[in-house]
């Protein structure tokens, strides 16, 4: 289903319980406000029903796959049938596998640990660097770096022409986010998965920033593989999935040796081992398992599909909708885009103001209104520097702006949010933005440790 489809459902939902929505913080100004999480592209807040599914968990915490005890085995059912719900929840094919990993870094590092000798991997330059530059650490695999398309037709024309151009024929791989960290675009996935299966490439789809606003289903895109974080899926427990097609990760080495990847280990005659390896997920799934990371992804899947993503959509459309009217009634600011106003996307907006310096605007935003943005490339250089039409530079001191009257910004500020996000943060966003930019910052900063931070005194 795709978002314009979802979004149509006016089925809205209310907020999702999440941890921290009471939290107060401190204002420079004196007093305190309850914080507005903006930043869920960079780590989005637990949802409270995956803490509470963990800590009712907690107690009965085992070892998984070899205790004869009752907690080892509770925690090993618990744990397979997290993956089993994962499965579900990615909508996987009968043959597909569902590896769990660190994050989604991990994932696609382990993607280009199984590539066969001399594969060809096609990426846009618009990725984050996880899915950018996994793929050179093998000195045998080519990687073609691809221009940051201006339509999502044109990235289907790009990758086309990439892909039929390629020599010599032989293992393909094309990796293209879902949506993006820094625009919040969706990305033409089904479209691009038709191009390069009809090349005999395979796909791996980063959803990274696409799985926690949106149903992803591997069957329905026809992707290889998908990789995502359960940090950005209100799970912050440090596991990621790798779920896909098992043909090259069961053929290739495991991407660590150790204990739960081999199925047999005995000694030879002339003094070395001989190893069988699984070639179930487990190969890839050396050491002892985050437990805890994997049952909170899966509680979180759980949490998203029994709220339902058609009311969740079209709450999220609602709030993008009040953020990008509120800032263009700001003459100052400039959202930054690929494809577009039309462009369908999710709750990740970047932008810059004229003649501020994107980390004064943010450090002022967390201290005089309790609003917590990011600011910079956020881990997508290439594509922030296509934006801006910046070259790699210094931003300088954060008093100053980051670029001197008519040249272009540096960095740029981010503000993002989703199922946890209540209306009153999006509001008070948009009155910050107009008050900073009317009337200036109402307290002193100083460049500390390479960040813009309040000084010790408003003089």
């Amino acid at each position: 289903m795709s978002v314009s489809a979802v979004a149509a459902d006016r089925s809205v939902c209310a907020p999702l319980p999440v941890l921290g929505r009471d939290v107060l913080v401190p204002l420079v100004t004196g007093g305190e406000v309850d914080y507005a999480a903006l930043d869920y592209a960079a780590s989005a807040p637990a949802l409270q029903r995956v803490w509470d599914d963990v800590a009712a968990y907690a107690p009965y915490y085992g070892s998984v796959h070899r205790g004869a005890g009752y907690l080892s085995q509770l925690s090993t059912d618990l744990f397979e049938n997290s993956r089993r719900t994962i499965e579900e929840f990615l909508g996987c094919r009968t043959e597909d596998q569902v590896v769990f990993t660190r994050s989604t870094t991990d994932s696609l590092n382990l993607l280009a640990a199984v590539l066969p000798e001399n594969t060809r991997v096609f990426v846009f330059e618009t990725e984050h660097h996880a899915s950018l530059l996994p793929w050179e650490q093998r000195p045998d695999v080519a990687v073609t770096y691809l221009n940051a398309p201006r339509t999502p037709q044109q990235a289907v024309d790009t990758l086309e022409k990439a892909l039929a151009a390629r020599e010599p024929y032989g293992p393909a791989l094309v990796c293209v986010t879902g949506a993006s960290n820094v625009t919040g675009e969706l990305w033409p996935v089904r479209e691009l998965a038709a191009a390069a299966h009809a090349h005999g490439a395979r796909i791996v789809l980063d959803a990274a920033q696409l799985v926690p606003h949106h149903p992803v289903d591997l069957g329905e895109m026809d992707v290889d593989w998908v990789a995502f974080s359960g940090h950005k899926l209100y799970a912050p427990f440090g596991a990621g999935v790798l779920a896909g097609r098992a043909d090259w990760l069961r053929d290739a080495a495991p991407y660590l040796a150790g204990g739960g990847a081999s199925r047999k280990v005995s000694r030879r005659s002339d003094g070395g081992v001989d190893v069988e390896w699984h070639t179930t997920a487990a190969r890839h799934e050396a050491g002892s398992p985050n437990v805890i990371g994997a049952y909170a992804i899966a509680s979180a899947c759980r949490a998203l599909t029994e709220a339902g993503f058609e009311g969740l959509v079209a709450r999220e459309q609602e709030l993008i909708a009040r953020l990008r009217t509120g800032l263009a009634e700001v003459p100052e600011v400039t959202v930054l885009s690929l494809f577009g106003d039309d462009a369908a996307r999710v709750g990740v907006l970047s932008f810059v103001v004229e003649g501020w310096n994107s980390s004064h605007f943010a450090a002022a935003l967390s201290a005089e209104y309790g609003i917590g943005v990011r600011d910079g490339l956020f881990c997508a250089h290439p594509l922030v520097r296509t934006l801006l039409g910046s070259a790699p530079q210094d931003s300088g001191e954060c008093g100053a702006p980051d670029a001197a009257p008519g040249e272009k910004s540096l960095n740029a500020i981010r503000v993002s949010f989703g199922a946890g996000t209540p209306d009153e943060h999006v509001d008070r966003f948009l009155e910050a933005v107009k008050e900073l930019v009317t009337n200036g910052a109402r307290w002193n900063y100083r460049t500390e440790g390479g960040r813009c931070v309040p000084a010790r005194s408003a003089d």
